[in-house]
């Protein structure tokens, strides 16, 4: 399967090289999702549309200690994100792509891992704890659709 491969049931590292084929792989999660890519779709736009279509989903280096705590406190929630393993290299390419999306870029390269929530970038590890510790987690997860009370 060219472009997505599948680490455990949570965790799919991405291939952000040109496929030659568009893929489909379905994710574990409570809700049912795919991940898909288009092979006229830049990495950037790759990206931007994973980020559109999961409510949590979490970029993250190979092999990744803090994501491992990320996913573990989102799911003592009751949440179970979509994780995405990006290389280093793969990561670095990101800025040359395209300029118009380039704090994207910069939030995966300086803050890996690097959490989405409704679209919008929490930030790393540190940035969704501050936003348990202070009560804004639940409800900001409650308002994407990725938890129900």
């Amino acid at each position: 399967m060219q472009g997505l491969r599948r680490y455990s049931n949570d965790v799919v590292q991405l291939d952000l090289g040109s496929p030659t084929t568009t893929t489909t792989m379905s994710t574990t999660t409570n809700s049912s999702s795919s991940l898909s890519i288009d092979v006229d779709e830049s990495a950037e736009t790759r990206i931007q549309r994973l980020i559109s279509e999961h409510p949590v989903i979490i970029f993250t280096r190979s092999s990744c200690c803090m994501c491992h705590v990320m996913k573990k406190l989102l799911s003592t929630i009751g949440v179970n994100p979509t994780v995405i393993e990006l290389d280093d290299n793969e990561i670095a390419s990101l800025s040359h792509s395209d300029d118009h999306d380039d704090h994207l870029a910069s939030a995966l390269r300086n803050r890996s891992p690097a959490v989405f929530i409704g679209g919008t970038c929490v930030g790393g590890l540190e940035s969704l704890v501050a936003l348990h510790v202070s009560g804004h987690l639940v409800p900001k997860l409650v308002q994407v659709g990725a938890l129900y009370v």
